[in-house]
């Protein structure tokens, strides 16, 4: 995305925060244009569309939400296996904080039915992003099938994100921490024989 002006940026500000709180296609061009206190052909000059304002959202969370979980990791006094529940204990602080309402990339994508739609690449990429992470440390943890733990520690972060719309629950991302805590310990006392999913190895694995 190119350089925004001051009032692109306005507008950048007020999306994020109207289609997180109120949703996306609930949110119109006129709505997010009134509140930042520009004209519409000033949205439609900086981003195109509403379509790609979503996607331009999107990507700006994304990039912040990466930028500060390296920051996180690097910063902690953990090491191995442990820098994957820490993990978890990134998250659960935003699932403390008020207004909380789920992950923005999980929500949207209930929202934008459309494969085509920009900003479904955007969630897509933050999704295997994480999912990446969290397999790049099993890796560096030396466990057993990381491909697999990470992708089944990313269907736990999304069932605790899921719990959060469905029934407000602030704690699901805290036991979803003690789930991944007996995942990784599979991982590193069963060795190969028993993956992460808790299906059989394949034969010559």
């Amino acid at each position: 995305m190119s350089e925004l002006s001051a009032g692109g940026e306005r507008l950048l500000q007020v999306a994020t925060e109207v289609f997180y709180t109120e949703g996306i296609r609930a949110t119109g061009v006129d709505t997010i244009a009134k509140r930042a206190g520009v004209s519409k052909p000033t949205l439609y000059a900086q981003f195109g569309s509403k379509e790609q304002l979503v996607a331009a959202v999107l990507d700006r969370r994304s990039r912040t939400r990466q930028e500060a979980l390296t920051r996180f990791l690097a910063e902690s006094a953990e090491t191995g296996e442990q820098l994957l529940l820490t993990v978890f204990d990134w998250l659960a602080e935003g699932h403390g904080r008020s207004g909380f309402r789920g992950c923005p990339f999980t929500n949207a994508a209930v929202e934008l039915h459309d494969p085509k739609h920009p900003a479904r690449v955007v969630i897509s990429d933050y999704k295997n992003w994480l999912r990446d992470t969290l397999t790049h440390l099993a890796v560096e943890a030396g466990l057993t099938d990381p491909q697999g733990l990470g992708s089944d520690l990313l269907l736990l972060i999304d069932g605790a994100n899921a719990r959060v719309v469905v029934a407000d629950d602030r704690t699901a991302i805290r036991r979803a921490r003690g789930a991944a805590a007996r995942l990784v310990f599979c991982a590193r006392v069963l060795g190969p024989e028993v993956q992460p999913s808790g299906e059989p190895a394949p034969p010559n694995s």
